[in-house]
């Protein structure tokens, strides 16, 4: 029965629902009663729907997305508008006197992800159910997110986050479909023997498609003791647990590596034994396997996939190795995310061969194969080959299996891709050249404008009607209406009222007061040198000892508030003191009477989906400002563009995109380029320290480090590093950000200007929508049927 099919019945079923399991009624619940009452009823429509799906998908072929993180954020809100029952709950709760947003709010984000890796994982799965394919995720139940985040003093403070205190209800405990996974043990007589086996239980998280009745799931693997064992050790039940215990678990030890290594293997190898039991319960040939599934591995975490599925059908289904080969490559597609270097996993040979030594034989035999490829292939010299190789200066190179072991091989942004092709593994599309593709990230557009700002959406749906919502590239036509002044001035109230709504947040956050009419200007985005908060932060105590000192620069200045959000990994040193410089510059800056009605500085605590829902559609200016050549596309940009931000940023990752979509002159572009960088880099001639003399207003800022705490030399190290290496420009790019920031104050100025530029980013962000990079990625990779 649908429970939802009209106010009044949802209002009978819900009040029932309650009664039922709390003996309570709507006015006398808790939220979390309430939450949970709602919850269930939601789940009881779902399941009907997952179970149609099943049996319409069953003899398809399917797409397995393996990830290491899955940033979900709160499912509530999504399942509602995507089963197309928010409305109706929310007419019923206003009947009864209920916040409908009070109890959207008691759900605690997934602790599932971190970064834009996990954001981008998990907008594919909402796009891929929407579209009706059938695309699944798999990764781990970790019992632990990343880390609550708070600030001390200044300082980033962890804390666990314990995002499973209350029940997850959108998960089912499928423990029928557990599977057994090896580690450690040794190779006797041709025989792999003495494993320590973990047991790996599965838990389905229920993906919703768009008003569509399709259901798809996200498989989470969740570490056990083996059923193998009776009474054991506690040392096993200990680093058993561990296994799931947390996302990204410090790896500075040798321990902290070990399990690192054993989470990829794990969800790898759960992730491939299910896919073999599924093609044998379904009385399929295991040979077929490759006509059955198609496994994309989504950045290096996953690469255990390939020698795990050749291990299976070497070891347990008696296929020889080139038919193993040929099935393998055949399923296995590689997303790659980065270009920097120290992101291109690689495993320390003794390590790996002491957790997997099957699987290091495997990957041994993998690279012997492909040594011989590239003898017999005269165009590589012996550094081509050696720095070709999947093993290498005693270490294993996990993005070279996926390159070998995938018949795809794609980057997520057009500048990115050209990278890959071109510079950074030039010799593998040389070997492979087909094998290379790009597509570029998308966002989805239901959480991230439909549901996230309703106020301009429901702007859109006056000028252009509701069909954008199911057709989003019908946004394009507001270029139309650029100019048109009724338009311009909804933007702008929306706009008001979104900024309104989230000085409230943050003031309740961090107890600082934004003026609304400021212009917002906001870089929220993982702590990481290369995504440069370093240099942001120089130029704002540059404004501020200008406003200080230069009464005319005073009197033209356009009251500006700068929003920081980031975590920094908890390992990662120079990112945490980025972090503590950006908050002790913020806490001189606001509490300076002078010039805090002209500029505040915010860094939000504890940055998540749930926070960015509020900062997206907020922004006026979106920073993204990294290092041209080092992001590989980024997400955050598409979100701020899609809720009418301007881009004041580098020609790095889909920043290209967006300024080529909606035109360099409705962005604010400053900075070296790819190539320019990459020159530099070869040259060798870069001296920061040069630029520290010879420029008054940088050298000035750096030294006004000295003045933010009683021990001058409290931040001598971000010091040292900036004028002795600056490895990702900061220096370099300082002077044109400085430019490009003073074009952006002017320009906001100038309202009518500004909201031609807001409205036509709007309409261009159409083409960044995750269903367009999911429908490429079907028709180019997976090739799957709706």
């Amino acid at each position: 029965m649908n429970n939802f099919k009209t106010v009044t019945i949802f209002e009978n079923a819900y009040k029932d629902k309650l009664k039922r399991m709390f003996n309570t009624t709507p006015m006398g619940s808790t939220n979390y009663e309430r939450y949970q009452a709602l919850a269930s009823l939601v789940v009881e429509l779902i399941n009907e729907n997952k179970i149609k799906t099943e049996e319409n998908f069953k003899d398809k072929k399917k797409a397995i997305y393996f990830s290491m993180e899955f940033l979900m954020g709160r499912l509530i809100t999504n399942n509602l508008f995507n089963l197309g029952v928010y409305d109706t709950v929310k007419k019923a709760f206003i009947k009864m006197e209920l916040d409908i947003n009070e109890i959207e709010l008691f759900e605690s984000d997934a602790g599932l992800g971190n970064g834009g890796l996990g954001r981008l994982a998990a907008c594919f799965l909402d796009s891929g159910a929407s579209l009706a394919l059938p695309l699944y995720g798999n990764s781990i139940r970790y019992r632990h997110g990343f880390f609550i985040q708070d600030i001390k003093k200044g300082k980033q403070v962890e804390y666990p986050d314990n995002w499973l205190t209350n029940p997850f209800v959108w998960e089912e405990r499928k423990i029928e479909e557990s599977v057994e996974i090896p580690f450690f043990g040794e190779i006797k007589n041709g025989s792999f023997q003495n494993q320590i086996w973990v047991k790996a239980v599965p838990y389905d998280v229920f993906i919703v498609g768009d008003q569509n009745q399709v259901v798809n799931k996200l498989r989470l693997w969740s570490a056990e003791k083996s059923d193998r064992y009776g009474d054991v050790e506690e040392n096993y039940i200990r680093d058993t647990m561990q296994i799931s215990e947390q996302l990204y678990p410090d790896d500075s030890t040798e321990y902290g590596k070990l399990l690192r290594l054993k989470q990829q293997y794990f969800f790898s190898a759960a992730g491939i034994k299910n896919i073999i039991n599924e093609q044998k319960k379904a009385n399929r040939d295991i040979k077929d396997l490759d006509k059955y599934y198609v496994c994309q591995i989504n950045d290096t975490h996953p690469t255990l996939i390939i020698p795990e599925l050749m291990r299976i059908l070497m070891d347990e289904e008696g296929l020889e190795y080139d038919e193993a080969w040929n099935i393998t490559t055949n399923m296995c597609a590689f997303t790659n995310h980065t270009i920097l270097s120290e992101a291109l996993e690689k495993w320390n040979v003794d390590l790996f061969k002491l957790l997997l030594p099957r699987i290091y034989e495997i990957v041994c035999e993998i690279n012997k194969r492909f040594n011989i490829v590239l003898e017999k292939d005269n165009r590589f010299n012996d550094t081509d080959k050696n720095n070709m190789a999947i093993i290498g200066n005693n270490e294993i190179r996990m993005a070279h299996i996926c390159i070998v072991g995938s018949f795809s091989v794609n980057g997520v942004a057009k500048l990115h891709t050209d990278i890959l092709k071109h510079i950074e593994m030039k010799n593998f599309n040389k070997l492979y050249p087909k094998k290379f593709n790009n597509k570029t990230n998308g966002i989805t557009h239901r959480r991230w404008l439909i549901q996230c700002n309703k106020e301009l959406s429901e702007t859109l749906d006056k000028y252009l009607t509701k069909s954008w919502r199911k057709n989003i590239n019908k946004m394009e036509k507001l270029i139309e209406l650029k100019d048109d002044e009724n338009l311009q001035y909804d933007i702008s109230q929306v706009k008001r009222a979104k900024k309104i709504e989230l000085a409230k947040v943050i003031k309740a956050d961090t107890g600082i007061s934004l003026d609304v009419d400021s212009i917002f200007d906001i870089q929220v985005k993982r702590l990481h040198e290369y995504k440069r908060q370093l240099l942001n932060i120089l130029h704002i105590i540059y404004v501020y000892q200008r406003l200080k000192s230069d009464l005319a620069f005073k009197n033209n200045y356009y009251p500006h508030s700068f929003i920081f959000g980031a975590k920094a990994a908890p390992s990662y040193y120079i990112a945490k003191r980025i972090i503590q410089l950006i908050n002790l510059v913020a806490d001189k800056v606001n509490n300076d009477f002078e010039t805090n009605h002209l500029l505040k500085v915010v860094f939000v605590r504890n940055y998540n989906v749930t926070y960015a829902e509020h900062i997206m559609p907020a922004a006026d200016l979106s920073e993204q400002i990294s290092t041209a050549s080092k992001e590989a596309s980024g997400t955050g940009n598409m979100k701020f563009m899609m809720n009418g931000a301007l881009t004041i940023g580098t020609l790095d990752g889909a920043n290209v995109e967006i300024t080529e979509l909606a035109g360099i002159d409705n962005e604010i572009i400053f900075g070296l380029t790819a190539k320019e960088v990459t020159d530099i880099y070869q040259s060798g001639n870069y001296r920061p320290y040069d630029i520290y003399l010879h420029d008054e207003r940088i050298r000035k800022a750096i030294d006004f480090f000295e003045t933010l705490s009683a021990n001058k030399n409290e931040f001598q190290d971000v010091k040292h590093n900036l004028l002795n290496r600056d490895y990702f420009l900061v220096l370099k790019d300082f002077d044109a950000y400085v430019k490009a920031h003073e074009i952006a104050n002017d320009l906001y100025k100038n309202r009518k200007l500004w909201l031609e530029k807001s409205i036509i980013n709007i309409a261009k962000s159409s083409f960044f929508t995750s269903d367009r990079t999911i429908k490429q990625y079907n028709k180019d990779i997976w090739k799957l049927k709706k």
